[in-house]
């Protein structure tokens, strides 16, 4: 079918049925700008919904002071415009937050999408009409738009969390969460500052503000695992290098288990010498990136003896690095080991701790009762700040899925449907919720996200043309479908170490009601495994749908 037949096929799906367009597509991130170029491709009107001011999605909103890539910044952007690859340069193996949000914004202006994207518009609802084949999105200001197609591009990690503390509201200083930090440069020169959290963000905040900050007092719960990112400059002949090898280097990330440019060793840990072992561990230590968490020996995250291993080794690196023994200790995690939560990569993250302007609290033996106007009152004492962070993460995986009242057939609520935790098919639709296609849904492959959001988009981009071509306006997972994906995740999920661990991975959140209950929140089968899979449901003719 030629280009000017789908797109009049595109403008008569739209117009027949009364719809003001044939997708709607919630998300300016990264996905939800690779799907809208894909949609004008199909000849669809589309309309995106935005509800910051810019594009971006986590590099819009996540600006607080160190937030930088964990992946390598030429393995992380599209890969589908080899024009783009050769004009833009990275400056860092790992980019900060600015230079990706730079990169994202040359991407819009390059397809022209501002034209298609709606700002400041927030979803309140979305509801499915069985009659017309179609979605009805209604924002918060009031407005309503229909549609033959439903597309989230809301993310995994995009809605955040507060700590369930009393009295934030009444603190009289400067406070924000992490992912809701402002556009304005803040100046912690001279200031008594509290960051309450340890996670990826807390660590990256913390080893920043402790530049500047008069004092800066760290509230950590639960310690993590942590690891030296070694990040650097690209030099001018790094950068020829990378433009000449991108082929390669997207062809890797498709052959890795998490879509990294680090895979597994294929040895076990105890089928090498304690010498052997010892000197990889160290390699992989002064290694950049997260190839000691991806690229460790194959039984890490399998063999409990296995990790201790490791754990151990990384232990010692904390009680190398921090002099303090006291605070070495409430750094290094009891609860879990090393690499069954997200990895943390740092840069002298563990030397924070041995500066004088620096106070760690463990928030478990002193908890914090309440936030007071002058600043954090905990159960042996009373602190004043003149700023607080909030770097207490995410309501992970289905969190943005919940904030949205999402009706299917017979207004039945996806938040209903998913209370015993999420089920879907291939994570990109739900039974009984036709021509809804989620981008980044519960149970996709993640790891190195834009290499997942490339391929969900390609998928869903497929599907849509398929439907185009034979006529077809209703698209929904057959319930067995649903449960054979349900089973192969379970599957999947079987002997990790990291499904023993409470984490946004196993949908515990303790700041979140209804969230405190392991769950298999995330698909920890192999990118490779989870293309084939989807692939094949392509190749068959889409059986596991019903479609008409």
């Amino acid at each position: 079918m030629s280009n000017t037949t789908l797109a009049e096929t595109g403008h008569a799906l739209a117009t027949s049925a009364g719809f003001d367009y044939d997708a709607l597509v919630i998300g300016a991130g990264m996905s939800g700008m690779y799907q809208l170029i894909r949609l004008r491709q199909l000849g669809l009107r589309a309309r995106v919904f935005e509800a910051g001011t810019g594009v971006g999605g986590t590099w819009y909103w996540n600006r607080y002071p160190g937030a930088r890539f964990d992946s390598e910044s030429y393995s992380y952007g599209y890969s589908f415009d080899e024009e783009l690859l050769q004009e833009w340069n990275w400056s860092e193996h790992f980019a900060p937050q600015p230079e990706t949000l730079r990169y994202l914004n040359r991407v819009a202006d390059k397809y022209d999408l501002h034209r298609d994207i709606q700002f400041e518009a927030r979803v309140a609802s979305a509801w499915y009409d069985d009659a017309t084949r179609g979605w009805t999105v209604t924002l918060e200001d009031g407005s309503r738009y229909r549609s033959r197609f439903l597309i989230t591009a809301i993310g995994v990690l995009s809605t955040p969390t507060l700590p369930r503390i009393e009295g934030i509201d009444s603190f009289r200083g400067q406070s924000w969460h992490t992912a809701r930090w402002p556009k304005e440069p803040v100046d912690f020169t001279g200031k008594r500052v509290a960051v309450i959290g340890t996670g990826a963000t807390g660590v990256q905040t913390i080893q920043e503000v402790a530049k500047t900050a008069a004092h800066l007092t760290i509230f950590q719960r639960t310690p993590n695992w942590c690891a030296p990112l070694h990040n650097r400059p690209i030099t001018e002949e790094e950068q020829q290098r990378i433009k000449a090898s991108y082929p390669e280097i997207f062809r890797r990330c498709q052959e890795t288990f998490s879509c990294f440019l680090h895979t597994a060793d294929p040895r076990g840990t105890f089928e090498v010498t304690p010498e052997e072992r010892e000197a990889f561990y160290e390699e992989l230590y002064a290694s950049p990136g997260f190839g000691i968490w991806v690229g460790n020996f194959r039984d890490m995250l399998t063999d409990p003896a296995a990790n201790r291993e490791i754990s151990d080794f990384v232990a010692r690196k904390i009680r190398q690095r921090v002099k303090d023994p006291k605070v070495a200790e409430m750094l290094i995690p009891k609860n879990h080991g090393f690499g069954t939560r997200r990895l943390p990569l740092e840069t002298r993250y563990y030397e924070v701790y041995n500066q004088d302007n620096v106070t760690l609290v463990d928030s478990t033996a002193t908890p914090i009762e309440r936030i007071t106007p002058a600043g954090i009152k905990t159960s042996a004492t009373e602190y004043e700040f003149d700023i607080i962070v909030y770097a207490t993460g995410f309501d992970a995986l289905t969190g943005a899925f919940d904030r949205i009242d999402i009706r299917g057939q017979d207004g039945r609520r996806l938040k209903e449907a998913w209370a015993g935790g999420a089920r879907t098919f291939m994570g990109m639709m739900v039974d009984g919720f036709p021509n809804m296609l989620m981008l980044l849904g519960p149970h996709t492959a993640l790891g190195n996200i834009p290499r997942s959001i490339e391929y969900n988009v390609d998928w869903v981009t497929a599907l849509l043309r398929h439907m185009q071509e034979h006529g077809l306006t209703r698209a929904d997972a057959r319930p067995e479908a649903v449960q054979a994906w349900a089973e192969h995740v379970k599957s999947c999920a079987q002997g990790l170490l990291t499904f023993e661990v409470d984490s946004w991975m196993t949908g515990v959140n303790r700041n979140v009601e209804g969230k405190q209950t392991r769950t298999i929140a995330r698909y920890a089968g192999s990118a490779p495994a989870y293309r084939a899979w989807c692939d094949e449901v392509a190749a068959g003719g889409y059986r596991e749908l019903l479609l008409d």
